[in-house]
């Protein structure tokens, strides 16, 4: 993530300091708030919809104000050309800051409307039911080596096992990734995002820098094995299609690294994160879980509240493309806002009584996005989850979680890295 300007002294943020959002933002990366952080969403929104960030820019929390960020035509990702008016240089010239802004994520139109139109809808319905046998068998074989650890030993630790698991194996399986380069391409990922944090250390920069580095080396590699081997994968047919676009198969094999890069980190650890997080909300709701089994018709309602009530990534950031009004706040062009899926999903004014989790809701959620950057692969997460919850009420009756998970000490990217169940 990144860091905002601060806005011009003469548009003053009214009578919320802007300091007021540091104890709440602290809170909501420690061990208390990423357990529970409905005290840091209430006290956000406290403050107002827009509350001022301590470093410049604003927190948005409200659910009205975070839906008009996403979907507004004037509202922008932070790209390469807001990055270059900024004053301060260091932390975009950042390895791991420059590479993601290279992406689709970090694009804005004309070029990003250029890239989604080359790619279609990559998760169709029809690419989904084609790859939802795949899909459930692995499942299955997950949930085999599940039972044989808890049998083994008592209880299995979740998330490493089945959650982490089901997700590479998709997106690696489509891309047709080996198999044994999983495991160094989830390490890869866990430590690359460190850099899309809020506030990044220097230390965790260095970290991902380093998996950035290693990213681009493995994923150049693999396009340059797909251009010679010239198969029918889905990376070979990018290169063919940005070959059809583009004169230069540099700069093709760019474009086709950028985006497999970009599809792959994106895949891993917030659908994973999803996983693990409506297993838990299940289990630990009293009689959910034998309500849903025996109630599977619910299951997607089950996914949606899961969604909505603990999003795998809390943060995401815009800048205004043109002077503009947001929760009757003026602000000037180029204002760093940053949206509080978190806050948004939980503002009581969108989903009543917001910090109960409940599969009958039907409320709304921010946390696919909106507009031009809604999520490419939310059916394919969605289809995950089904495939594996379904199987997972089935087979495991009496599941039951040993301890509450534990999470990465991070604020945007909401991983859970332990989440320890028996049977």
């Amino acid at each position: 993530m990144l860091e905002a300007r601060p806005a011009e002294s003469e548009h003053p943020d009214g009578r919320v300091d802007r300091r007021a959002a540091v104890p709440l933002l602290r809170r909501l990366r420690s061990a208390e708030g990423l357990a529970d952080p409905s005290p840091v969403y209430d006290g956000l929104r406290a403050l107002g919809d827009l509350v001022p960030a301590p470093w410049g820019g604003y927190l948005v929390t409200g659910y009205e104000a975070c839906d008009q960020v996403l979907r507004g035509r004037t509202w922008l990702v932070p790209d390469f050309a807001w990055q270059e008016r900024q004053t301060g240089t260091e932390r975009w010239e950042a390895v791991a800051t420059q590479e993601m802004s290279r992406t689709l994520s970090r694009l804005n139109a004309p070029e990003h409307t250029r890239q989604r139109r080359s790619l279609g809808s990559l998760f169709d319905r029809n690419t989904l039911r084609d790859m939802t046998p795949r899909i459930e068998a692995d499942a299955t074989e997950l949930l085999d080596r599940l039972a044989e650890r808890i049998q083994a030993d008592g209880e299995a630790d979740f998330a490493s096992v089945v959650s982490e698991q089901l997700p590479i194996g998709t997106i690696g399986r489509w891309l047709d990734i080996p198999r044994a380069d999983y495991p160094h391409i989830l390490t890869m990922t866990h430590n690359q995002v460190h850099a899309q944090e809020l506030l990044p250390t220097k230390s965790q920069l260095a970290v991902s820098e380093q998996a950035t580095m290693d990213l681009r080396e493995y994923f150049t590699r693999l396009v340059r094995e797909r251009r010679d081997n010239d198969g029918d994968d889905v990376i070979a047919g990018w290169i063919r299609t940005w070959d059809a676009l583009e004169s230069d198969p540099e700069a093709t094999d760019r474009m086709v690294y950028q985006l497999t890069m970009f599809v792959t980190i994106a895949s891993l650890e917030t659908t994973a994160t999803l996983l693990s997080s409506l297993v838990w909300q299940l289990l630990r709701s009293p009689g959910t879980w034998d309500w849903l089994r025996e109630r599977p018709e619910h299951i997607d309602e089950a996914i949606d509240e899961a969604l909505r009530y603990d999003p795998p990534i809390r943060v995401n950031s815009r800048v205004a493309g043109e002077d503009t009004v947001l929760a009757g706040t003026f602000l000037p062009k180029d204002t760093m806002v940053h949206v509080m899926y978190g806050a948004a999903n939980r503002d009581p004014r969108r989903n009543p009584d917001p910090h109960a989790f409940d599969p009958l809701r039907r409320g709304t959620h921010l946390t696919f996005g909106g507009g031009a950057h809604y999520c490419l692969g939310a059916g394919l997460a969605r289809l995950e989850a089904r495939a594996l919850i379904g199987q997972l009420l089935e087979r495991f009756p009496t599941l039951r979680a040993v301890s509450p998970p534990e999470h990465a000490p991070r604020m945007v990217f909401h991983r859970v890295t332990s989440l320890r169940v028996s049977a």
